[in-house]
């Protein structure tokens, strides 16, 4: 049986991208599902109205890997999706945030600094694999948290449709933002 094969090539693109994560978005496991992926384009471009998306802003010290697990002698493939997030300052509103994400296994949205969006843990959601809460030892250290989302996918992140709207609520996410 033949599989599904590429039918375009790739140009060195030009060198006007950027790294880093700008925001991270976290919806509640279940609100966004495979059902929302456009068929033709292969991105989501719309999800139920009001879907709640919780924004987090992570500039600096965060990252997004994802690595691509296939056997031959297996026959499969997955795709590991791991988040690691630094979160400055201590708080006891932040503190309760992360317990009950480290209880739940949300979908995240992630916001690159080049404006793509995509969705980790689309389908099976992502889970709280490690972290710290650190005071620091010296006066000009960390004092925050880290985190660690791991996800496992059959498929990649999937994009969020940039040209239909700027922002998530123009696609149907209810963000709201911190305080």
């Amino acid at each position: 049986m033949a599989c599904d094969f590429i039918t375009t090539g790739r140009l060195e693109p030009c060198k006007d991208s950027v790294g880093g994560i700008n925001a991270i978005y976290f919806v509640p496991y279940g609100d966004i599902g495979r059902s929302d992926i456009n068929t033709l384009t292969g991105v989501i471009d719309s999800v139920t109205a009001d879907t709640p998306a919780y924004k987090f802003d992570v500039r600096g010290n965060s990252s997004y890997t994802e690595n691509i697990q296939s056997s031959r002698e297996n026959g499969t493939t997955a795709f590991e999706q791991v988040l690691e997030l630094t979160f400055k300052k201590l708080t006891k509103e932040d503190q309760k945030a992360i317990k009950l994400l480290s209880y739940n296994r949300p979908h995240v949205i992630i916001e690159d600094n080049n404006g793509n969006r995509f969705v980790s843990g689309l389908e099976y959601g992502s889970d709280v694999t490690g972290g710290t809460v650190v005071t620091g030892a010296a006066m000009a250290d960390m004092s925050g948290y880290t985190l660690t989302f791991t996800g496992m996918e059959k498929e990649p992140a999937t994009f969020l449709d940039a040209t239909n709207s700027t922002d998530l609520e123009g696609i149907g996410f209810s963000v709201t933002d911190g305080v």
